[in-house]
């Protein structure tokens, strides 16, 4: 295996060698590479920016419905309270203390999901950024709002106008869960 390794140590650095010296030979071609490594970057990054919306949307739906059940146990106490039901009403009380433990343990993995999305928008803000031509920016657009697929513009008001809807609406579900 020590012969395998060697040879193959041996030839990633003759490879590499022999890329260098070409880049250096065709600086064209190293700038295509790092279009290309650009694009590539920004695609993966446009896949993870999607699975966190989708993960986020699901953290907020199960969110909704544990409000709901909050809502609906808490009926219930008041009901078997009403009824001199007291142990079922501790009881059912114990079981929304533990749905508020769920809400709470969602909510947190929610405002985590908010963090990885900030920094990968950031991050995709950043890449637009650095791969546009030096006097591109001074045209129409903005870093805040690059081009759609559609040519128009303004996805960064409307993912910052998203997230704001989806933080609004997060508050008043936190409000609802904890008075």
């Amino acid at each position: 295996m020590t012969g395998t390794g060697n040879w193959m140590d041996h030839l990633e650095a003759r490879l590499a060698q022999t890329l260098e010296a070409f880049l250096r030979a065709n600086p064209q071609q190293e700038t295509l590479l790092a279009e290309q490594e650009a694009r590539d970057r920004q695609r993966r990054l446009r896949g993870e920016r999607l699975a966190l919306k989708t993960e986020a949307e699901l953290q907020r739906q199960g969110l909704m419905r544990l409000a709901e059940d909050i809502r609906r146990w808490q009926g219930r106490v008041d009901r078997a309270k009403g009824a001199g039901a007291l142990d079922l009403a501790g009881r059912a009380e114990s079981h929304i203390a533990a749905l508020m433990e769920q809400g709470r343990a969602r909510w947190q993995t929610l405002e985590e999901l908010g963090g990885r999305f900030a920094a990968v928008e950031r991050e995709l803000r950043d890449l637009g950024a650095a791969s546009r031509p030096a006097g591109a920016a001074s045209g129409a657009q903005s870093p805040e709002s690059p081009p759609r697929s559609d040519g128009s513009r303004g996805v960064g008001l409307e993912a910052d106008w998203a997230a704001f809807e989806t933080q609004q609406e997060l508050e008043e579900l936190r409000r609802k869960i904890q008075g």
